[in-house]
C-alpha cells in the first residue's frame, strides 16, 4: 500500500525510530518529575510506573495498528479526521501541536534549572532561549540529520541510566563505594511501609507517572519518514515497552533502595544526589550533563513532531497551505519555524516566574496529552469498525487484548484525569487545557473549516 508522504524523505532507519521514541519519553518526566511523584507515593511509585506502562503500551499498539496500515505524516490527527470526523482530526492535531509546544517549553525550562549548577549567576531564561534556538536549527537540516542527533542524544541518556542502575545495584547488593557494606532494600518498606501515604498518595501520583509516558506516541508521527514503516514501526513499539519498564522501574528501584523515600529530591535531581552520596562529585556533573541532554533531546523531538503535525494539518485543510511546503531536503520549513516561534514567547515564563515555570507548564500540558491518548484509542475502535472481517484478519499488526485493552486504557486515563481535577496541585490543568480546546473549536468555525471539502475523508 503506497501512501503520499507529502514530499518528506523516508530516511529514518529502525535505530533512529527506536531511540527517538525512547528519547522522547526519557526526559524531564524521569529526571525531574520523578522526585515529586516519589514524595506523593513513596516506594509504591514503582507499581504506578508498571501500571501506567501497561496503559502506554496499549495506546502504542492501538496507534501502531493504524500507522502500519496507513503510514502518513499527520498520523493520529489524520486518522481521527478520517474515522471520527473532521472536527476531531482538527482538535487532535492542533491540541497535540499545542502539547508539544508546551513540552518543548518544559524541557528548555529544565535545561535552565540544571545549568544553574554550573552557572548560578546566568538567568534561567538565557539557557531556555538558547537551547530552544539550537534545537530549532537542527530541525531545519534534513530529517536524517535530526534522526542522527536524536539517536546520539538518546543513547547518552540510555547509557547513563544503565550505568546508574548497575552502580546502584553494586551499592545495594555488594556495598560498592560504601565501605563494602551492602545497603540492601529495606528502605523500600522501612519508612512507613510500601504505601507510606496510603492508597490516596499512590493514586494522586498517577498523573505525574502518566505524564512521564506521554510523548511515547510520537512514534506514530515518524511513520511518514520511516524507511520501511511496515517493518520498523512494530519493531520499535514492541521493543519500547520492556525498555521503558527497565529504565523507569529499574532507575526508581535503585534510587528508592539507596535513599529513604522522603529524602529523595530535596536537592534537585535524585540521580545527581545518588552519585554525590558516594563521593563522586565529578559524576554528579556528568549526570547533570546527561539530564540536560535528555531535556534537549525531548525538545528536539517536540519540534520534529510539531512540524510534522502542522504539515499533516495543512494537507487536509486544517492549517494554512503555506505550512505544507517542503524543502528540497524534505523538511517542512515553515511548519518548523511556527513550532519554534511560540515557545520562544513562552520562555518569558522563565523570566517572570522561574521557580514556578516547570510546575505550571507540566500541569497545563498533561491534560491535553492524556486527551490525545483517549482520542487515539477511540479512533482505533472506530477504525476497526470501518473494516470488513476479511480486512481485520489481514491486519499486519494489531492492538493488544482487543477490544478490552482499548476500553480499559480509555477508562484508566479518564480516571487519572478525574484525579487531576480532584487534586489541588494539578487542578490548574483545567484552567488551561479546556480553554485551549474551546478556543481551537471557535477558530474552527470562525475560519469556516467545517464547510471545507475534505481530502482525507
Amino acid at each position: 500500500m503506497v501512501h503520499d508522504n507529502h514530499g518528506l524523505k523516508r530516511s529514518l532507519q529502525p535505530r533512529h525510530i527506536r531511540l527517538m521514541a525512547l528519547g522522547s519519553t526519557i526526559g524531564v518526566g524521569l529526571f525531574l518529575g520523578s522526585a515529586t511523584a516519589i514524595q506523593l507515593a513513596g516506594p509504591s511509585i514503582m507499581l504506578g510506573y508498571v501500571l501506567a506502562g501497561l496503559v502506554a503500551f496499549i495506546v502504542l499498539r492501538a496507534l501502531g495498528e493504524m500507522a502500519v496500515h496507513e503510514p502518513v505524516a499527520g498520523s493520529f490527527a489524520h486518522y481521527a479526521g478520517k474515522y471520527i470526523g473532521p472536527l476531531a482530526g482538527y482538535l487532535v492535531g492542533w491540541g497535540y501541536w499545542t502539547y508539544w509546544i508546551v513540552v518543548g517549553l518544559a524541557e528548555v525550562t529544565a535545561v535552565g534549572i540544571y545549568m544553574m549548577m554550573w552557572f548560578p549567576d546566568v538567568p534561567q531564561w538565557v539557557w531556555a532561549l538558547s537551547s530552544l534556538l539550537a534545537m530549532g536549527g537542527i530541525n531545519f537540516v534534513a530529517v536524517k540529520v535530526f534522526g542522527e542527533f536524536e539517536f546520539w542524544f538518546s543513547l547518552i541518556k540510555v547509557v547513563a541510566i544503565v550505568t546508574m542502575i548497575a552502580m546502584g545495584c553494586g551499592m545495594i547488593f555488594f556495598g560498592l563505594g560504601v565501605g563494602g557494606e551492602p545497603i540492601g532494600i529495606a528502605n523500600l518498606w522501612q519508612h512507613g511501609g510500601f504505601f507510606p501515604n496510603g492508597v490516596s498518595g499512590f493514586l494522586l501520583s498517577l498523573q505525574m507517572v502518566l505524564f512521564a509516558y506521554v510523548g511515547i506516541e510520537m512514534i506514530g508521527l515518524s511513520a511518514g519518514e520511516a524507511e520501511n514503516p511496515i517493518k520498523t514501526i512494530p519493531m520499535a513499539i514492541d521493543s519500547l515497552a520492556w525498555r521503558i519498564l527497565i529504565f523507569y522501574v529499574g532507575a526508581l528501584f535503585v534510587i528508592l533502595a539507596i535513599f529513604p523515600w522522603h529524602q529523595v529530591g530535596q536537592q534537585g535531581s535524585p540521580f545527581v544526589a545518588m552519585f554525590e552520596s558516594i563521593g563522586l562529585r565529578e559524576a554528579a556533573g556528568i549526570i547533570n550533563f546527561v539530564v540536560i541532554t535528555a531535556a534537549l533531546s525531548s525538545c528536539n523531538a517536540g519540534i520534529f513532531s510539531g512540524g510534522r503535525l502542522l504539515l499533516g494539518l495543512s494537507k487536509i485543510g486544517n492549517a494554512p497551505q503555506a505550512l505544507g511546503e517542503v524543502s528540497k531536503s524534505g523538511v517542512p520549513m515553515k511548519a518548523i519555524l511556527m513550532t519554534i516561534l511560540l515557545p520562544t514567547l513562552g520562555v518569558a515564563l522563565n523570566y517572570f516566574v522561574p521557580e514556578k515555570a516547570f510546575q505550571w507548564i507540566t500541569a497545563a500540558v498533561t491534560l491535553i496529552g492524556l486527551l490525545v491518548w483517549i482520542a487515539i484509542l477511540f479512533t482505533q475502535i472506530q477504525f476497526r469498525k470501518s473494516l470488513t472481517q476479511v480486512q481485520r484478519d489481514a491486519l499486519p499488526y494489531r492492538a493488544i487484548m482487543w477490544p478490552y485493552g482499548s476500553w480499559f486504557a480509555i477508562f484508566f486515563v479518564m480516571f487519572v484525569i478525574g484525579l487531576m481535577a480532584y487534586s489541588e496541585s494539578t487542578r490548574m490543568a483545567f484552567y488551561v487545557g479546556p480553554p485551549i480546546l474551546i478556543g481551537l473549536t471557535l477558530l474552527y468555525f470562525i475560519f469556516g473549516l467545517h464547510k471545507k471539502e475534505r481530502s482525507a475523508s
